[in-house]
């Protein structure tokens, strides 16, 4: 069968850490993906990721879900275990689900360790402001990096009533500008806008001293992230006004299985190439044995040993 335990070492740069994307604010831009397995990781950091996010919409992506809300701590390692595997120079950062961080410090800190631990996450990221300030405070004490999540925060789908622009009204988009700031002042080394209006994104970017990361912010800010699948055109549902498609990877993979499939009507694969040999007097040993009823007459001795397989 295939292996695709391809490592990202043919794009080896060195390695991205958190304190080098903090570093970047208002330097060259950030570039981050959300990635969700072993060969996306790997197609990420040899186009150059600085940060792959193994984000927990995976639920909507990869498995069929209309929000997030499903993933679990247990799931989530699953996908971000995948993508550590690649020994990408990207930052790593693990997505912490809902309910992973929401009922105490110690079971935020507890669930970010297992990230880590058996996961491979260099980082978290936490979804919320001021009330998730407890929780970013002792996950930070316990020496996790935590990227934040302002703006359109998807685990709050119910509470917002759908997946809403936020901030477009002076009482919520100043409330978010002073959110933003307590987050950088506890000690976030970066943090995700999502779907605000640019010019608050622009206030926020210029009001914290960590990179701001834009999904539907403008271009204002200082890095972009996109969803893996949507940039790529890996699917054909709906598509945020935020995404821009850079392929259409989805209709190109339709039209390689439809071209194999007509191979395979036709005869025409496997082809020479593709098929395995064996020398032709085991081949008429074979034919022999078959036409002659079977096995009788033949010692153990006269059967050959299989040849290691060809790669």
């Amino acid at each position: 069968m295939s292996s695709y335990a391809e490592k990202a070492e043919a794009s080896k740069r060195p390695k991205v850490t958190a304190p080098k994307v903090r570093a970047r604010k208002g330097g060259d831009k950030l570039r981050m993906v959300t990635a969700y397995d072993h060969p996306s990781a790997v197609i990420a950091d040899r186009a150059g990721a600085d940060i792959i996010l193994v984000g927990d919409s995976v639920a909507n992506v990869m498995l069929g879900h209309d929000d997030t809300l499903s993933m679990t701590v247990n799931a989530m390692i699953h996908h971000i275990a995948a993508v550590s595997r690649a020994e990408t120079s990207a930052l790593v950062v693990g997505d912490m689900p809902w309910l992973s961080y929401h009922t105490t410090p110690e079971e935020a800190v507890h669930n970010a360790g297992r990230f880590v631990q058996e996961g491979g996450a260099e980082a978290v990221k936490i979804e919320g402001g001021v009330k998730r300030i407890e929780a970013i405070k002792a996950i930070l004490d316990a020496e996790i990096p935590v990227m934040g999540h302002l703006g359109l925060t998807p685990q709050s789908v119910n509470q917002m009533g759908g997946y809403r622009v936020q901030g477009r009204n002076v009482g919520p988009a100043y409330e978010m500008i002073s959110e933003a700031k307590a987050l950088a002042e506890i000690g976030v080394f970066s943090m995700v806008l999502e779907g605000i209006p640019a010019a608050l994104a622009e206030i926020i970017t210029n009001e914290v001293a960590v990179p701001t990361i834009g999904i539907g912010a403008g271009n204002v800010t200082d890095g972009q992230v996109l969803v893996y699948h949507d940039l790529l055109g890996l699917h054909n549902g709906h598509l945020p006004k935020f995404v821009r498609q850079y392929a259409k990877l989805a209709d190109d993979a339709v039209a390689a299985m439809q071209s194999f499939f007509a191979d395979v009507q036709s005869g025409a694969f496997p082809g020479p190439d593709e098929t395995y040999t064996m020398d032709e007097e085991s081949a008429n040993l074979l034919r022999e044995m078959t036409a002659g009823g079977g096995y009788a007459g033949l010692e153990a001795d006269d059967l050959m040993a299989d040849e290691a397989m060809e790669r």
